[in-house]
């Protein structure tokens, strides 16, 4: 009979506050806006037979505190949406929708991150993804799952979920899935 067990953090200091704007179908896209984003991250994984935990909570706090860090009081922006465009002038980073000119912000205020759109799902992959990369590269590979959860207001979130590993294969990005659910932060 096999079993696994899940640990999840979700701290007041795991949170960041950032501006976006979110590019929907057509030409449409949403003004300029900002939330206080909180970050939840869970793993499952076997109990270690020394240590009896999953993983030290610690490692998963240190780890998304780094990464919400990064993105705090920034300008998050997805460098890969086909619709948005960037020119760097000196310090400031312009931003064209469809070719026109839409912002200019301070470049130092500003998060160019590898995802189509800064929705509440993008930004979740994309720190789990992040977490998963630095678990891997820490050595803990005997988990496998992680979820990461985004919430961008109270009720409001989205949920990315990534399979690390099964029967001791790494599954990675391939069994990877997200999903917005209206529920707290883990």
């Amino acid at each position: 009979m096999s079993s696994s067990f899940k640990v999840q953090v979700s701290k007041d200091y795991l949170v960041f506050a950032s501006a976006h704007f979110i590019t929907f179908r057509g030409h449409q896209c949403e003004t300029l806006h900002g939330h206080n984003y909180r970050v939840g991250v869970a793993v499952e994984g076997a109990v270690d037979s020394e240590t009896l935990f999953v993983l030290d909570f610690s490692v998963l706090k240190q780890i998304t505190r780094r990464l919400v860090d990064e993105i705090d009081h920034k300008v998050l922006l997805p460098k890969l949406n086909p619709k948005l465009g960037y020119r760097e002038d000196g310090n400031r980073l312009a931003v064209d929708y469809f070719g026109e000119p839409t912002y200019v912000f301070p470049r130092a205020d500003c998060a160019l991150l590898p995802i189509q759109n800064s929705t509440a799902e993008m930004l979740a992959q994309y720190l789990g993804t992040r977490v998963r990369d630095e678990l891997i590269q820490g050595g803990y590979r005997h988990l496998t799952l992680l979820e990461v959860e985004v919430e961008e207001n109270y009720g409001q979130s989205a949920t990315y979920r990534e399979v690390l590993a099964l029967d001791g294969v790494e599954a990675g990005a391939a069994r990877a899935s997200a999903s917005a659910a209206p529920t707290r932060p883990v």
